[in-house]
């Protein structure tokens, strides 16, 4: 019975193993790669730059010919066929080349060419955004990791302090509040610990929307690095320059530019050429010698110049003159904004960086006093309230400095993104 039941256990290690072995691990450079490809509001960005594309085409197309043809069959009663054929067939073929629009041909050319642009532009202004996103999840999840391996830690220091109270109580050498006090922590040591799981799953499931992972059953591999410095500030102007919400709103501004173009063209004279040939089969339809088909060409020059429109079309220009000037203004003041920007996310880099050191020298502290204190109560000069005094601050300090290794490393993906280089 007894090999029964090892043989059963051994087996559940086996599929225990192959579970672990089947989970996926992933990189930060993994999660950036799969947002890149999968993310949803980058394939919307894409699909808002194809559309621009067909329209540029469309807008090329214009400066081309336009050829229709169109085929009739024709069938008159009475009295209609005592003049004409009853039956007949007819056939037209009709080219026409715009000649002259006001420009506006060559401007919508110009218009949807910088929408193009516009569009690739919004498009990396997603993708900083969706790699930020991705990042600052990733490094969530890995400030979690470190939380669930503390909490565990902290719940076999308790453990381990419960034990030795316990012999103490049983001795008669403490009273029970004193054993009490430690539960209390076990259980907040638990409590954070299940927080800690939670809230890594959930933050996987974020990352698998971002990145377009089929589940959440993945580890991410990072840990935190103790290499930080300070960073030298970057020059301010040259970063706000290299963000895409400037190139945007430039290239914004020139769209806005060309539309007013495109109004003032309806001001103007519009001059088209058409060649029109016919053919028509009936009988007797050609009513020039009897014969039974017909056929002829038409040519035809248009103008067509606006006169009176109680001034609607030069409003129009007004209001479209007043958009692109707002659109300026915006581009001034975003230019102001981004400036402060990069200067804050400089210093919040640098303060993250100094808050790391602080951390640092307090977990530090933290952890000789709990060795201090440990010592002297295995020794018989202190109390366990006074050692598990130690445990809550070395657990805290050991908190605060996972809190701010991840909040250095987010604050760094939101500098570079601040200053054009992610």
């Amino acid at each position: 019975m007894k090999s029964k039941h090892n043989t059963i256990y051994i087996l559940f290690l086996i599929l225990l193993s192959g579970i672990a072995q089947a989970q996926e691990t992933v990189s930060l450079d993994q999660i950036k790669s799969m947002a890149l490809e999968n993310n949803k509001k980058l394939k919307k960005a894409q699909s808002s730059i194809n559309a621009a594309k067909a329209a540029n085409q469309a807008a090329n197309a214009a400066t081309k010919p336009k050829v229709d043809a169109s085929v009739i069959g024709l069938y008159l009663s009475d009295p209609f066929k005592t003049l004409l054929p009853e039956y007949s067939a007819n056939g037209s073929v009709a080219v026409t080349q715009v000649l002259y629009a006001g420009s506006k041909i060559q401007t919508a050319k110009k218009m949807t060419n910088s929408v193009v642009d516009l569009q690739s532009i919004q498009k990396n202004l997603t993708e900083d955004e969706v790699l930020l996103n991705a990042e600052t999840a990733y490094w969530q999840a890995v400030n979690l990791k470190e939380k669930v391996v503390l909490a565990e830690k902290y719940l076999k220091l308790l453990g381990e302090l419960k034990k030795d109270l316990e012999n103490s109580f049983n001795a008669g050498l403490i009273y029970k509040n004193d054993l009490l006090k430690v539960e209390v922590q076990q259980n907040e040591a638990i409590l954070n610990l299940t927080k800690a799981k939670d809230g890594l799953t959930v933050t996987k499931l974020a990352l698998s929307q971002i990145t377009g992972l089929s589940a959440a059953d993945y580890d991410v591999t990072g840990s935190f690095s103790d290499d930080i410095q300070l960073v030298s500030k970057a020059d301010v102007a040259s970063a706000v320059n290299n963000r895409p919400e400037i190139n945007a709103l430039s290239k914004s501004v020139e769209v806005n530019e060309y539309q007013e173009k495109l109004l003032e063209g309806d001001q103007k004279p519009t001059v088209a050429l058409s060649a029109n040939g016919l053919a028509s089969y009936g009988k007797k339809i050609n009513f020039s010698d009897g014969s039974d088909n017909m056929q002829a060409f038409v040519g035809l020059v248009s103008v067509s110049i606006p006169i009176l429109d109680w001034g609607a079309k030069k409003q129009k220009v007004k209001e479209q003159h007043f958009v692109t000037e707002a659109q300026k203004i915006e581009l001034e003041e975003t230019k102001e904004l981004l400036s402060i920007e990069v200067q804050n996310s400089w210093l919040m880099l640098n303060q993250a960086a100094v808050q790391i050191d602080l951390n640092k020298k307090s977990l530090k502290q933290a952890e000789e006093n709990l060795r201090l204190n440990q010592d002297r109560f295995d020794a018989g000069t202190v109390l366990g309230e006074d050692v598990l005094e130690a445990q809550v601050l070395w657990q805290k300090a050991y908190a605060d400095l996972i809190d701010a290794k991840a909040g250095y490393k987010i604050t760094e993906a939101k500098y570079k993104k601040a200053i054009g280089e992610y």
